[in-house]
């Protein structure tokens, strides 16, 4: 009798098991995607959200990247000195600064370089910069300790960042794709700036949403960001 008693409880047990074992599972509703973000330290790469920075810009009026929400913002990294930077200069780059301008784009140009190095400018040379150049972008901003241009990962001059209405990075690097300073190398050229405001205007993906970047290195200050 303990002999039946003990295989039936063994055949109920098994009965249970198997029927738990096949009970279907509840389907898990999968977690929104969050919006990428660079790891600390890391440059900010297109389809991630922009760095916030605030800056004093060559008035000394403090300009804020979220002063700009809602509108696409191009910055570029520049040194009025740098032979790359100088062929740009010779009319191409304020041709599209007006273009942009012209569509609504803030275009904010950054002297990163540190005091004592080429392409630092304060005071009078800083207000007198967009004479000099004949720029045509919204504002110049003065990061002299670098730490904005560490932000954004920036090497070279020039070097480009396209923010969205929403704040995202959509561009990252290089101007075009003729790395020389040369003059004669901009007829030909493929702009990959203007291409990307062209595609963000258009409301289509970028394209081209990363390029290496070419130049002279910014002149950092040895201790940003040891």
């Amino acid at each position: 009798m303990t002999r039946l008693i003990t295989v039936a409880l063994a055949a109920l047990t098994l009965a249970a098991c198997q029927q738990q074992a096949a009970a279907p599972q509840k389907a898990e509703t999968p977690a929104p995607t969050p919006v990428a973000a660079a790891a600390p330290g890391a440059m900010p790469m297109a389809g991630q959200m922009a760095p916030a920075f605030t800056l004093v810009d060559a008035e000394g009026v403090q300009r804020s990247l979220a002063d700009f929400r809602g509108k696409v913002v191009v910055l570029e990294w520049t040194n009025e000195g740098c032979p790359y930077v100088k062929k740009h200069y010779t009319g191409a780059m304020q041709a599209l600064q007006r273009e942009a301008a012209e569509d609504g784009v803030v275009w904010l140009s950054i002297i990163s370089s540190s005091p004592g190095t080429q392409g630092y400018v304060e005071g009078d040379s800083a207000r007198a910069w967009k004479t000099r150049t004949n720029a045509g972008s919204t504002h110049l901003l003065l990061d002299p300790t670098g730490q904005v241009g560490k932000l954004f990962g920036a090497k070279t001059t020039p070097d480009m960042r396209i923010i969205d209405a929403e704040g995202r990075l959509v561009y990252v690097g290089g101007i075009d794709d003729k790395p020389t300073p040369r003059v004669e190398d901009l007829q030909g050229a493929t702009n990959f700036v203007r291409a990307a405001l062209d595609d963000v205007q258009s409301e289509r993906p970028v394209r081209t949403a990363f390029a290496t970047p070419y130049g002279c290195a910014i002149k950092y200050p040895e201790t940003v960001g040891t």
